[in-house]
């Protein structure tokens, strides 16, 4: 089922920039910034889970942009010179910077990564990596198990970075770790977590559109034993978006609690409470009045407001209950299980433009889409982690289980709306007529098994992965059901670290999913698959704090579905291979200075079917970014960015482009406590996103729906800390 009116489940700063940065990042005559001696120690071989752990919370707390170490792509402490697949991390204090106020802003400068889905609607988190949208997989992880979105409905969860310590983006095939996946990717959130200390900070925020912030995070020991941590949190905040007759408004709070039986064994208790009111706007418009062309001698506003105040409403209630339990039998065996609980409500009401009446006319035709879902899901992993030697080889071993289950029901209506001219628009009568009304019931149920064994042996690091799945999903009571038996997913991975931190490697790794999608027949479509080799090049200098990735790969997925425009079937489109290259930097280059900076390139195409040699929409071929924070000496701290997107196509037949386009962002802080110890603990923000206020369509999903991308949005913050 599409999320109306978004047919989303499908799929110059260039090289010079590039290199010249590499120059930059790569000079010995670099600053490093001064860190405690735990951080600034060489490299060692390290043993313990524990130790490594620490390692990241030290390096991440000292050093503003770059991180050392990662689990999202071995569910194992790796780091990240380590790992022989692409991964990027995006810190707590990167996303403070940047004033980001949900995924997909926190994902703007980082490469292989395009949030530009569907513009400035907020509604989802649409994330395409490596060119892939596959709407039809939850490509979201949270604190190591899956979001469990349903995708293929409108029960899209959201989780605001407001909870979040960090965001990582693990790049291609993740089947092996965690089941169905998007063969681009996944985006793993982490959320914050207890402190053994105390910690109080409040934030207010207004800003442009009418938006409006309140936050508060609390944590600390409770009681005189020091086992008992606890951390709460709360958000409320609102926005008028730029879409006229249309707002954003959500309230959340997470509390938390960590208990420590023994220095051995822990148990984490977390709960997500989160109403959305409403969701903001979700609306396509024709690409012949978006994006450089005029319908009649007219352009739509980037304000319009495709549907009716009457008929708009769209309501998200979702709750989360999670643990995490964790116990070392000893200094070489540890066992993790994670489990969480999901429910939650979407009750939607929406009309919406769709094309023309007729070439010649200035009306819009419009229809009439709703939802009342009800969504129940679980997911539980449960792994045991060995670090020994065998001779002159260390072995990093895991293996685990995890079982994920999803039950979605609710009534889809559907049905026609009356036209309305978007030129001079009049609201108050949208004339809805419900056709029909579609029960809807969709499961999942998945079961696997992994091992996995990392090998080191000198400076030789061999990756090895293997995991056995059991997939159900089911439509409908009476409709197709399809089971998968002997899924097997694979990856291998080989590096080489030299002495000087240099890092080349090369992997092969698999992803699937099942899909939930069916044709015209009634008849679920054939498991879609997908498989990648990639090469690439890591440099992180021994005790210095920066890092660079370079990535080249070749990526095929196989049996892609795509929703036929205006029904509720789908069909089978074939092949689709995306190569690129990806280069990425982190670095703190003085005490000072933090710098961030990507280039991606992209080429994508259908390999046969219906749309052979086209290359599929809202893939840019090509897309740099480069972010600078200065922190001075006297409280001031100063950041600026650039993002450039180049073009892509506005539909599978490859008729129009959509126009590249740069935008800037400027974010600006002061802490007071400069100025005097009774400021202490104040600080204040300015963030600027698209400065200079540029229009411009950020992507299309065919000619009907183009998306205008943010106006300039500006936010001031006032935070307490203490």
């Amino acid at each position: 089922m599409e999320r109306h009116p978004n047919p989303m489940q499908q799929c110059r700063l260039r090289l010079p920039l590039m290199a010249s940065l590499a120059l930059m990042l790569g000079s010995p005559a670099i600053e490093a910034r001064a860190i405690d001696d735990a951080a600034s120690e060489p490299q060692k071989p390290v043993s313990s889970e524990a130790k490594r752990l620490e390692t990241i919370n030290v390096r991440e707390h000292v050093q503003r942009y770059v991180v050392d170490d990662s689990t999202v792509a071995t569910k194992t402490p790796t780091p990240l010179l380590e790992t022989p697949q692409s991964v990027s991390v995006i810190t707590r204090q990167q996303m403070n910077d940047q004033g980001v106020q949900n995924v997909g802003e926190a994902l703007l400068y980082t490469a292989g990564t395009f949030t530009g889905l569907v513009g400035s609607a907020t509604r989802f988190d649409y994330v395409a990596l490596r060119g892939f949208n596959d709407g039809e997989t939850d490509n979201t992880v949270l604190d190591g198990l899956k979001v469990l979105s349903d995708a293929g409905s409108y029960s899209s969860m959201q989780i605001d970075p407001y909870f979040l310590e960090r965001v990582e983006v693990f790049r291609g095939p993740s089947s092996v770790l965690y089941g169905r996946a998007s063969p681009g990717g996944l985006v793993a959130l982490s959320s914050k977590q207890p402190l053994d200390h105390p910690y109080h900070a409040f934030e207010i925020g207004y800003g442009s559109q009418g938006q409006k912030r309140v936050g508060f995070d609390l944590s600390g020991p409770l009681g005189r034993s020091g086992r008992l941590s606890y951390r709460l949190l709360g958000l409320y905040r609102y926005t008028d978006t730029q879409t006229h007759h249309v707002s954003s408004e959500r309230q959340a709070l997470m509390p938390e609690f960590t208990y420590r039986f023994t220095q051995d064994t822990s148990l984490s208790v977390q709960v997500m409470l989160q109403n959305d009111p409403s969701g903001g706007q979700h609306g396509g418009l024709p690409a012949d009045a978006t994006i450089n062309t005029d319908h009649n001698g007219h352009r739509i506003s980037r304000h319009f407001f495709d549907g009716d105040p009457a008929q708009d409403q769209f309501f998200r209630k979702q709750r989360m209950f999670g643990y995490s339990f964790n116990h070392r039998f000893n200094e070489h065996w540890s066992l993790q299980q994670n489990f969480r609980y999901l429910r939650s409500h979407v009750n939607m009401k929406q009309v919406y433009g769709y094309g023309w009446i007729s070439p010649d006319s200035d009306d819009l035709q419009r229809y009439y889409s709703g939802a009342d879902e009800r969504l129940r899901a679980y997911a539980v992993d449960t792994h045991v982690l060995g670090q020994f030697d065998s001779g002159p080889v260390s072995h990093t071993l895991l293996a685990g289980v995890d079982y994920q289950q999803r039950h979605n029901t609710g009534a889809w209506p559907s049905g026609l709306a009356a036209p309305i001219n978007p030129f001079q628009p009049s609201y108050g009568e949208p004339g809805v007529d419900i056709v029909s009304v579609t029960p809807m019931l969709r499961r999942l149920r998945q079961t696997g098994l992994y091992l996995q064994d990392q090998l080191v042996w000198r400076q030789w690091h061999l990756l090895l992965s293997l995991r056995h799945d059991l997939a159900q999903v089911r439509e409908s009571e009476d409709g197709s059901t399809r089971m998968n038996q002997g899924q097997w997913s694979k990856r291998g991975g080989l590096l080489y670290l030299f002495k000087n931190g240099l890092a080349p490697y090369a992997s092969y790794s698999e992803a699937f999913n099942p899909n939930a999608l069916s044709g015209q027949d009634g008849r679920l479509l054939p498991l879609s698959s997908s498989k990648q080799r990639e090469f690439g090049l890591k440099y992180e200098p021994p005790g210095q704090p920066y890092m660079m990735t370079l990535a080249a790969y070749d990526l095929l997925q196989h049996h892609v579905g795509t929703r036929i425009m205006n029904t509720s079937y789908y069909e089978a489109v074939g092949t689709i291979r995306s190569r690129g290259l990806e280069w990425e930097g982190h670095a703190q280059l003085s005490r000072q200075w933090s710098l961030l900076a990507s280039y991606t390139w992209t080429r994508m195409h259908y390999v046969n079917g219906i749309d052979r040699g086209h290359i599929p929409y809202q893939s840019p071929h090509d897309m740099a970014s480069a972010w600078a924070q200065y922190a001075s000496d006297f409280g001031w701290r100063l950041g600026g960015g650039i993002r450039y997107i180049g073009h892509s196509w506005a539909d599978s037949a490859n008729t129009v482009k959509v126009p590249s386009y740069t935008l800037a962002d400027l974010s600006l802080d002061y802490d007071f406590g400069h100025a005097g110890k009774r400021w202490q603990g104040l600080s204040a923000q300015l963030t600027l996103h698209n400065l200079t206020n540029r229009s411009y369509v950020a992507s299309c999903a065919q000619l009907n729906f183009c998306y205008y991308g943010e106006v300039r949005n500006i936010m001031a913050n006032l935070r307490y800390q203490f």
